[in-house]
């Protein structure tokens, strides 16, 4: 048990700590850092590499925002299969669409109990 905390603290860091390095030591954008980092993801899920990870790491590896980009393509994939090519684009928005919403709605209210600084 105490190694599954472990090994997502591992993994969730090292992801971290590789989103870091691209600020840091490459300059890049946030914009670019998170595209990147969406990007990779979704190429591990597609080399089917990232669920693995997901099996090993939990948290660590469902938290940062590449397994966003292993939803994306996970729902394509498994859309695909039943629908062809149209659950290319339905899978994608089924999957992710909790979560965005999610942000979206909590997002929304925390606008409206707190007062943005600009």
């Amino acid at each position: 048990m105490m190694s599954m905390f472990f090994w997502a603290f591992v993994v969730g860091g090292i992801i971290c700590t590789i989103g870091q390095m691209m600020f840091d030591v490459f300059k890049l954008t946030p914009g670019h850092t998170l595209s990147t980092l969406v990007v990779i993801g979704a190429i591990l899920d597609g080399f089917g590499l990232y669920e693995p990870l997901i099996d090993f790491a939990g948290a660590g590896a469902t938290i940062p925002i590449t397994s966003f980009g292993n939803s994306l393509v996970h729902g394509a994939l498994q859309e695909a299969e039943k629908h062809g090519i149209i659950g290319v684009l339905t899978g994608m928005f089924e999957v992710t669409s909790s979560g965005i919403s999610a942000a979206i709605i909590f997002g929304f209210i925390g606008a409206l109990l707190f007062k943005p600084k600009g």
